[in-house]
């Protein structure tokens, strides 16, 4: 292995370990009570050896976020390269992001608050390249098994892939965040139990979107 080459491994190396760092600051206090101070003492170093690597807290923030959608990506490449219709991958999908939350609830937390507007004001032009790049690798394969599902003549023609997929995404975790959060107070106050709902409002944008064709197999899936 040549300088250069030890030189890249080592910086990758120093990488991680200041991701970790900041991984475990960030799960038990957030991003607001969060400092850089704590991140490089948890990792050891000074602060101005964090500033070499990341440019902000932001941008630390989303490089732990960007953890979390890898990871969630693969459950979906999991599903999409299963044995399956493709109307069976896309319900397979679903159940891979309530899995995904029930396994790694701090990853799901900081995936909502990066969406956030402000937040992005902050964070630097390459690392938010980055994260469009993952968000693409995320996306795009589940936008594709809906056109197929569309060219298969399961989910209505008039739909566009990409409005579905965000509509989908968009109620499940709403309600995601409801259960995260506030599943008590729903049922002490209203006897409502949000998982449920959570089912429910799938069941209704399902029953929505699917073909006759499409309904014949959803039955068969949910029975």
């Amino acid at each position: 292995m040549g300088i250069h080459e030890r030189k890249e491994r080592e910086k990758e190396h120093r990488k991680e370990e200041i991701l970790d760092a900041a991984q475990k600051v960030f799960f038990e206090k957030g991003l607001f009570v969060s400092t850089m101070e704590e991140i490089a003492e948890a990792a050891e170093l000074s602060k101005g050896t964090l500033y070499l690597y990341y440019k902000s807290k932001e941008d630390l923030y989303l490089a732990v976020m960007m953890r979390g959608t890898q990871k969630l990506s693969e459950l979906f490449h999991k599903v999409i390269n299963a044995q399956a219709s493709t109307l069976g991958k896309i319900l397979g999908i679903s159940e891979s992001y309530m899995e995904f939350f029930k396994t790694y609830p701090n990853y799901f937390r900081m995936m909502y608050f990066a969406q956030l507007p402000h937040f992005h004001r902050q964070v630097s032009t390459e690392v938010r390249e980055q994260c469009n790049l993952e968000q693409e690798k995320l996306w795009n394969p589940v936008v594709d098994l809906f056109q197929r599902a569309i060219e298969e003549k399961t989910i209505r023609s008039d739909l566009n892939p990409m409005e579905l997929a965000i509509i989908l995404w968009s109620s499940a975790t709403a309600l995601m965040l409801r259960i995260d959060s506030e599943s008590q107070v729903w049922m002490e106050r209203h006897h409502i139990d949000i998982k449920n709902t959570l089912r429910l409002s799938n069941t209704l944008l399902w029953n929505s979107m699917l073909t006759e064709k499409g309904q014949t197999e959803y039955q068969g899936y949910i029975q």
